[in-house]
Formats: structure tokens, sequence, C-alpha cells
């Protein structure tokens, strides 16, 4: 520029010019062109596809399917689900295939913490020039949101996905923004189950394990590709089932298998010891894939934060206590039993400086729904009997986190409020009555002896009566034998399994087998009767008979529960074995005879216990006739004599 008659001139600021005076020419040269950027682009670290990497074309229609019915503008998919359930795996699928396909632009983003996102999305700016060089770099904040607005308004395709969301609260500001060209598209992974996700016109697809068929494919894929095809077995879809179909243990398991020349029989007896920790059936040397300890490491991750949330410091109670439990779910309504709050109340964490009052059944709830939303178990009520469930490896972590000095009182709050449940179900409610015994089967065998060391053979005893006839003769032998070991032969909780096991003698119509359990206890009842006899100062000791005792439960019972109810039948069933035993036949069939009538009232006609009942009776009665005839006989023949 050529100034003629130029006189002071001042200017400020960037990029301002001053001129005092004339301007008699003026040349304008403009800067050599920058270096055209290389498309297509990719950022941050795509995880490369697990080996026998299953395609799922269940899911991937699932999701399709999601993204086909939202507006075409707002293409988000957000995958949820449990650790471990290969969600980072089918969105890194989907970015491999958004490579191969020419997408202009994809970037990876770890999303487990929003800083990282941030400073991602700011290099993401820079990196596609999506401003000039005077507005970028006044910020890491401003270049991100720079970079929003360039997804927003490009022509370019893309494709960000973010994986392991953890706050869905702090991640709104930064959602990638609608593409006005319909050209971009996002991928998200998280365990949260908030409902925030679902805003923005977002899709959430809940995401499980493989099904039978896929954890099937991928154990003999996997084995296969490491040469190791002798490893697989007629056990091998016993193995799967047990690793709950979870991609990231069936991956764990296959590696060790490699590694130890294991075969499908041989891991599956070491992953059922209970003595076995989870460090020595997944150890980190196994982890060829790269996934890392993510289960047990996002697990204690998720539940420190959950912990510390309303309601503060229930979270790690419900989860040692969930973790007892059937993984395939319990009723919801265990949460709101008296045994469950009182457990919840004592072992709650309390903030220091904070008094909180005691737990309520809304609370208890509330951190079900926490749980739920971080992903450490899932809380449906549509599910019924099964509305709470726990993946069985989460749920061996948990345990395996439990301080020892925990797990009686954890045992003990189970085994409690299970019983409630029981004595509250109907007869008639088969569905919740399935779920109660599979739960109670889960805590045996988590507890084991312990058991009876909390007054849990309750339970015990009433899956027994509960279960079908087929099982219910191998249960009590078994329940018999631990027993005896743990409370003594003559203890009267013993007797009363053996007197159980009698009973589903006589429903099996193992006659013999019934009356030689009842024989064998005569000696010991007698002794337990004259130990327990009343002291009394005036007429000093007074006889008890075992007669007598049976007919004042029947008594009792009829009173307070009414003449039909469950317990007062059963009580009379074991009076007339008692008057059968003994010889009194005519009342023991009697007795049976209206406790039949019983048991058509409360369980009709066609149920067991009715048929059962039934079935003793005539028998009993044959039994009199043929007798009868007999004695007729004798006595016509002495009087021709």
């Amino acid at each position: 520029m050529q100034v003629e008659r130029s006189g002071d001139a001042a200017a400020s600021g960037a990029y301002a010019v001053a001129i005092s005076g004339h301007v008699s020419q003026m040349l304008l040269s403009t800067p050599p062109p920058s270096r055209p950027l290389d498309w297509p682009i990719r950022l941050g670290s795509v995880p490369a596809l697990a080996s026998a990497f299953q395609v799922r074309p269940v899911v991937r229609d699932r999701i399709d399917c999601a993204r086909a019915s939202r507006t075409k503008a707002v293409p988000a998919q957000v995958l949820s689900g449990g650790g471990g359930m290969g969600k980072t795996q089918l969105a890194a699928a989907y970015a491999h295939e958004a490579v191969r396909d020419g997408i202009d632009l994809v970037v990876w983003v770890d999303a487990s913490d929003i800083e990282q996102v941030v400073a991602r999305y700011a290099y993401a700016a820079h990196a596609v020039e999506a401003a000039s060089d005077h507005l970028l770099g006044k910020s890491v904040e401003s270049d991100a949101a720079l970079f929003l607005q360039w997804l927003a308004t490009t022509r370019r395709s893309w494709l960000v996905v973010l994986d392991d969301l953890t706050e869905p609260e702090s991640m709104q500001r930064w959602w990638p923004p609608p593409s006005a060209y319909c050209r971009g598209r996002v991928v998200a992974t998280t365990r949260r189950r908030d409902a925030a996700l679902s805003g923005g016109g977002r899709a959430v697809v809940e995401l499980g394990t493989y099904s039978a068929e896929e954890a099937g494919m991928y154990l003999q894929e996997r084995l296969k590709s490491a040469h190791a095809d002798h490893l697989v077995d007629p056990q091998a879809a016993v193995l799967t089932r047990a690793l709950g179909f979870l991609p990231l243990a069936l991956s764990h398991a296959a590696a060790y298998m490699v590694n130890e020349d294991v075969p499908c029989r041989k891991y599956l007896l070491r992953f059922k010891d209970s003595a076995a920790r989870l460090d020595d059936l997944l150890p980190r040397e196994a982890d060829t894939e790269g996934y890392g300890r993510r289960v047990a490491a996002a697990l204690l991750l998720s539940l420190d934060v959950a912990q510390a949330s309303d309601p503060v410091g229930l979270a790690i109670p419900v989860m040692r206590l969930a973790s007892v439990l059937d993984p395939a779910g319990h009723p919801r309504c265990l949460w709101a039993d008296d045994a469950a709050l009182h457990y919840l109340d004592t072992e709650r964490a309390t903030p220091s400086g904070r008094t909180l009052s005691a737990v309520s059944p809304t609370e208890a709830q509330g951190a079900l729904r926490l749980l739920h939303r971080y992903g450490l178990l899932t809380d449906h009520a549509r599910a019924g009997s099964r509305a709470v469930r726990m993946h069985g490896l989460t749920a061996r972590a948990v345990r395996e986190c439990t301080p020892d000095t925990t797990v009686p009182e954890v045992v003990k709050a189970a085994s409690a409020t299970l019983a409630n449940l029981c004595d509250r179900v109907s007869r008639h409610d088969h569905e919740t009555t399935t779920a109660l015994l599979t739960n109670i089967d889960s805590l045996d065998r988590c507890a084991g002896d312990l058991m009876w060391q909390v007054d849990g053979h309750y339970v015990l005893r009433w899956a027994g009566r509960n279960m079908p006839l087929d099982t219910a003769v191998s249960y009590w032998q078994r329940l018999l034998g631990t027993s005896e070991r743990q409370l003594g032969r003559a203890h009267a909780l013993t007797l009363v399994a053996r007197r159980d096991l009698a009973f589903m003698y006589f429903r099996g119509q193992r006659d013999k087998e019934a009356f030689a359990v009842l024989q064998e206890d005569f000696p010991y009842q007698e002794d337990r009767l004259a130990l327990e006899q009343p002291q009394s100062a005036e007429a000093g000791r007074k006889d008890v008979s075992a007669a007598a005792l049976l007919e004042d439960s029947v008594t009792v019972r009829q009173r307070i529960l009414g003449w039909a109810h469950p317990a007062t039948l059963t009580s009379q069933v074991d009076l007339a074995l008692f008057y059968w035993s003994h010889g009194n036949k005519t009342a023991a069939v009697g007795l049976l005879e209206r406790c039949l009538v019983g048991c058509g009232a409360t369980f009709g006609p066609d149920h067991p216990y009715t048929i059962s009942v039934d079935s003793r009776m005539r028998s009993w009665q044959d039994q009199r006739k043929r007798r009868w005839w007999r004695t007729a006989r004798a006595f016509r023949r002495s009087g021709r004599s």
C-alpha cells in the first residue's frame, strides 16, 4: 500500500488498519494456500475385534431398527448393558465398518471422563479445521464447541463413538448435534440406564449376554483359531451356561484353557469349585484380548460411586444381599420385608455428621433403581417374581469382596427374608414358589454350613416340602445327613427332618422305608420327651406321651389357624401316622378321612397332597378289611371245630 500526504495514524486490535492521507495505490497479496486435508480422517484408537468375534445378527438388527425408527437427523444409538456384555466390541465393529465404507470422519472417544471427551473434541476441531485459525486455540472448551458446530453443518459423513459413558448428566452439553445434511451418526456404550440417555431423540438398546448358540460358536471358533480344537468336549455347552454366556467371561475362559491346555470339563470343575478365587479362574496373564479385568474393576468403581449417591450408603449392603440369591431373579417385594429393611438399616454406611432415619421400603427401592442405572443389577417390574437380577459373575465378585465378618449377617438376613416370603406365598402361586425354591437353593450353595448357624434351616425344610416328589426324597436324604452332622442325631430339628423324609416315602408309595425311618426314631422321641417333661412342685413329674403332644398340636392349630389350614392338615397327618404305627387303626383311618375333606377344600381334588392323603387312606382301609376277613375266617373255623 502506497500512501501520499500522510499524517499520524493509530490502530489497535487484531487485524486493525489505520490510514491517514491519500491512498494512491493498493496491492493485495493472498498467503499461499494451506495443505489440503487428507480425507478420510481417523481419530482415536478403535479397539481391534477380538478373536472369534460374534456378529450377533439379532442384536445388530435391533440396533439398526432403532436407528431406522428415529428421525434421520438424529441417528444416535446408546448400547446399554452390564460389564463384559460386549458393548465395546459391537461399537468397534461399527467403527471398522465405517472405515471400510469410506466414511470421511471416524472419531473414537473414551467417554468415561467428561474432560477426556472435551479434549478429544478439541483435538478433532483442529484436525478437521472446524474454523479459521483466529477462532481456534482460544480454549479447549471453545475448540470442542466449534467441533460440535462443524458436525452439525458439514456435508461430510462422520461417525462418533462414545465408549463407556459414565456421566450422562454431564454429557448432555457435549452430545454431537443433529446433522443438517443427515450425514452423521453417534454410537455410545454405557453401563448406565438413566432416562437422560434416551432424551434428545436417542435410541437406547439394551444389550444382554450371548445366546446359547452364539456362546457355543464363540468358544469353538476361539479354540480353533488357537489350534486347540481338542479342548472342546461334550461339556462345552454346560461350561458356556455356567459362565452365564457372558462374552468377557468366555474370552478369559478360552484364554485360560488354551494357555493351560485344559479341556472344557476340567475348567468347569475348577470354575464350580467354591474355593477357587476369581483371580485364579480369570487371571491377568490370560487377558490376550486386551479387555483388562473390566468385570471386577468396573464393578468396584461403579459401586463406590453408587454408595455415595442417594440413598446414601445402601448400594453395598443391597449388592451383598442380592449376591447370595438366585442370579435368575427374585421378587421385588423381598426388599420391602422387615428382615431385609432391618439388615439394610444395620449395615448402612452413615456419612459422618449425618443422622439418618430407619431405611424405608421407598429407600430400598431407590437403591435398587440406583444400582439398575449403574448396570450392577437389573430391576424390571414386568418380570414378576424374577424382577431383580444380578449376573452370576458379578454376584461372585461381590461375594469375594465381602469381608468374612460380614458374611454371617448377610446370610442371616437373606434366610430371614426368604422365610417371611415363604410364609406369605400362596400354594397356588406356582411362579413365586418356584422362584423362592431357586433362591433358597442359591443361598444354600453360597452359605453352606453357615445356614445352620443362623437358623436358616427353616427355609431349607420349606423348600423340601414344596418341591416335586421326584427330587424331594433325595433332597431330604441330603438335608438329613447335614442335620445329623450339624445338630446331632437326637436334636429336635433332626427328628423333624426324619419325619419329613418318612412322609416323602409315604407319598412315593415306599411304605416300608417310611415306617423304618419312624421306628428308628422311637427311642430318640422317648428320650427327648423324658427330658422335656414339665416340672411341678405340687404334682411332681407328669407322664407326657407323644400322642398327647400331637393331639394338642392339632387342637391348637385348629383353634388358631382353622381346620383346613395347611399346617393343621399336616399335623393331622402326623397324628394319623402315629396312631397307625401304634396300632390304633380305627382312629388313624377316621382322622385321615377328616383330613382328606380339608385337603380337598384347601388344595383341590387333583393336588398331589390331596391325592397322597387319599391314597394313604385307601391303603389303610384295604389293610383293615383284609385283617377283618382273616379274623372272621379264623373265628368261623374255631366255631366249627
